[in-house]
């Protein structure tokens, strides 16, 4: 440690102050003879103290000022060592510097691990309540199905599978007096990508086939049970495979089922 390291550590003032031992007194002194800038230092430290002492006591005599003096050890020309002081102040506040960045950074995580939470619980309840009304959606589907299939009402049309497809059938159920019509193709395998199944309702005598819906989002439909437009004249329905987006007259080469009302 050089002389200005020696001086700024704060050694000198408890010094002055008589706060160090005799080993720490001993070593300031020995720097002080060593070091003329460090004797000039404790001799203006004693100074001040002495200019203090003396505007805090203006009417005190010099018989008290001598005991003052005498008192801090002022009187005595030599100087008193001391060991080099560490900056404890500059420790502490490091040390609180650092627990409070630590502090932060631990309130950062907590407050990102509640905010994935809060996100996590949102898409959960999302995917809950999607899953909910998917549920919802079905349910509604097959009792609209059941409520079809049972109502009375309805002409019930077997379609068999035809020479393209004569493992396939497929149900047509025909209310007659409000003219709608439901499919059940749940015996139609699903189309190749780009086709689509195509209804015709036909009359026979001449043969005039009319074309009643498609059966879109076929892999989409759990229950393979479409409602496609209402018909008020029919003396058969077929089924057909067509070009995505339908054709105006069927392909009878790919007529997969067919059945008489």
């Amino acid at each position: 440690m050089d002389a200005r390291e020696y001086i700024e550590s704060g050694i000198l003032e408890l010094y002055v102050y008589g706060s160090l031992t005799e080993a720490e007194s001993a070593e300031v002194a020995a720097m002080a003879k060593k070091y003329p800038e460090i004797n000039a230092e404790i001799i203006a430290i004693e100074k001040s103290v002495l200019a203090l002492s003396s505007s805090f006591s203006p009417f005190q005599s010099a018989e008290n000022y001598a005991k003052i003096k005498e008192k801090l050890g002022l009187n005595e020309a030599e100087v008193i060592p001391i060991t080099s002081k560490k900056n404890w102040a500059a420790y502490i506040g490091w040390a609180a510097a650092i627990l409070f960045l630590v502090g932060i950074g631990f309130q950062y995580n907590q407050l990102e691990q509640t905010n994935n939470e809060v996100v996590n619980a949102k898409i959960e309840k999302a995917k809950i309540e999607k899953e909910r009304n998917e549920l919802a959606l079905k349910k509604a589907a097959i009792e609209t199905n059941l409520a079809v299939i049972k109502d009375e009402k309805n002409t019930v049309v077997a379609l068999a599978g035809q020479t393209v497809a004569p493992e396939s059938s497929a149900k047509v159920y025909w209310n007659k007096e409000t003219q709608v019509v439901y499919v059940d193709a749940s015996g139609l395998p699903e189309p190749p990508k780009g086709m689509v199944y195509q209804v015709w309702a036909l009359t026979l005598n001449p043969l005039t086939p009319t074309s009643i819906g498609l059966l879109d989002n076929f892999d989409k439909n759990d229950q393979r049970f479409f409602a496609v437009n209402n018909t008020g004249d029919a003396q058969a329905f077929g089924i057909t495979l067509e070009p995505a987006g339908g054709s105006i007259t069927p392909t009878m080469e790919q007529l997969y089922t067919l059945g008489k009302v």
